[in-house]
């Protein structure tokens, strides 16, 4: 990557957004590290600060922004969202959809604060990471971050000392797991955490759980944006009776969740998993095909992202195993339904399925978020105090934000248009394309003021071979 001899004219024009939540000179920092995210291919510290010349500065500066630097995180966040809503296109609306998803941020070691051994179930095995829960918002327009949290393991004493002081008994048997085999040992006491939670509410203080922080994520949104009922969409490893349940009856919120093949529903006729429905379903609805009968899968059409999509649906409530009655879909995306199908339930009973798949639909785009935050440098930090990494996935939202609202930003339009005479559309991942064109834009210049000042190239080189290939 070349060096850089000012800041991307996209964070130069974000900059004053944030003004009240840094110092004079944080803000030079935070503006550093924003661009090094943004155009660095190397998105380490050492990585970052090295790209400078016209603002170099000691990596110690750069470092003590993510561990010393008193900014709040809640004041950057709100200084995000209002990048956002200053344009059309980001703004919050109406129509908008709230899902929540994790990701892993995979490391290899485990020197870092509060990091664990997880299960991937992309590669399917255990890795070291730390796991980031998000709440996304999206609508047809745009996507991003809304509010995100870091997990933490469990503290296996406090967990222990919380059950007994709530005189939950814990069996002397087990005990011996301590030592014998402390995953089991894990397991079992985070078992009668879980069991016991109706019982004693209390317990939920002991840990927060991805589920907790998921309800405490949805909770601060609605306590801050009271006025916008928008519905909560999650896959099947959110879609556990307790977290619905807390959306249904505490929030008042609706939901789409997903179900997996084998969670079962409960017929007049006994109780069966759903693939099997879903192929009893089939059956009726070939069997209907050929004889002229009422067909079970009905063509649906939804809108999403600017295109239409069509998936051939079933749509009816029903009581599924452990939760109360739900509205079931069953899609499949071929006609003859020879595609595997997917479930989504909903505590909406009066919808149909081209909405709650429309709803459900809108819970890809945090996947895509975590993959193209990953490109910004989500996960590849060197950082191992617990705090400036959260402080780090804080900044890379920011960036990836930046991102988003410059795709609807008129008069930054104008002023790249200048320089870069192209046309300038597209994802996030072109806006840091642009970005990088933009500042190869600015390196030239300054080589060719240079020049023209009659000053010679070798000096004018040295201090950007220097910053390339640092002593």
């Amino acid at each position: 990557m070349f060096p850089l001899v000012e800041f991307p004219e996209l964070v130069q024009h974000y900059a004053p957004f944030f003004t009240d939540v840094f110092s004079a000179d944080a803000l030079i920092e935070f503006e550093r590290y924003i661009s090094g995210l943004i155009v660095s291919e190397n998105k380490t510290i050492d990585g970052i600060n090295r790209l400078f010349v016209g603002e170099s500065r000691n990596q110690s500066s750069l470092n003590r922004l993510l561990t010393k630097s008193p900014f709040s995180l809640d004041g950057l966040n709100q200084a995000r969202m209002n990048v956002l809503n200053s344009k059309p296109g980001t703004r919050l609306k109406n129509d908008g959809i709230l899902s929540v998803d994790d990701t892993l941020l995979i490391h290899y070691g485990q020197d870092f604060e509060q990091i664990a051994k997880l299960f991937d179930h992309v590669s399917g095995s255990y890795v070291w990471a730390h796991d980031l829960v998000t709440l996304h918002y999206s609508d047809n327009e745009t996507d991003y971050p809304a509010l995100f949290q870091l997990w933490k393991p469990v503290e296996l004493e406090k967990l222990e000392a919380g059950l007994r002081s709530a005189n939950i008994s814990i069996k002397a048997s087990k005990e011996t797991l301590k030592i014998t085999d402390p995953r089991k040992w894990r397991g079992y006491l985070m078992g009668v955490w879980q069991r016991q939670q109706k019982k004693h509410p209390d317990l939920q203080s002991l840990y927060d759980s991805k589920l907790i922080i998921a309800q405490e994520l949805l909770q601060s949104w609605y306590r801050d944006h009271p006025d916008l009922h928008l519905p909560v969409t999650f896959d099947s490893w959110f879609t556990q009776p307790a977290f619905c349940r807390f959306i249904d009856q505490t929030l008042h919120l609706a939901y789409v969740g997903t179900l997996s093949e084998t969670d079962k529903i409960n017929l007049l006729s006994g109780q069966i998993t759903l693939e099997q429905f879903a192929n009893r379903l089939k059956e009726e609805h070939l069997a209907a095909l050929k004889n002229g009968g009422k067909q079970m899968f009905q063509k649906n059409t939804i809108h999403f992202k600017g295109k239409n999509e069509i998936y051939y649906s079933y749509c009816k409530t029903h009581q599924i195993h452990g939760f109360s009655k739900q509205r079931l879909v069953i899609n499949y995306t071929r006609a003859d339904l020879s595609d595997t199908p997917t479930f989504f339930i909903s505590n909406r009973l009066f919808w149909q399925a081209n909405g709650i798949t429309r709803i459900r639909r809108h819970r890809w785009p945090v996947e895509v978020y975590h993959e193209e935050a990953k490109a910004e440098g989500l996960d590849k930090y060197q950082l191992r105090d617990f705090d400036a990494i959260q402080r780090h996935v804080a900044l890379v939202a920011v960036a990836y934000s930046l991102l988003r609202a410059a795709q609807y930003d008129s008069d930054l339009h104008i002023k790249l248009q200048r320089q870069l005479k192209i046309i300038l559309e597209g994802s996030p991942a072109a806006w840091r394309r642009f970005s990088k064109a933009q500042s190869l834009w600015c390196l030239a210049l300054f080589l060719s003021a240079g020049l023209t000042q009659g000053q010679p190239l070798q000096k004018l080189m040295d201090p950007l071979i220097h910053a390339m290939c640092p002593s």
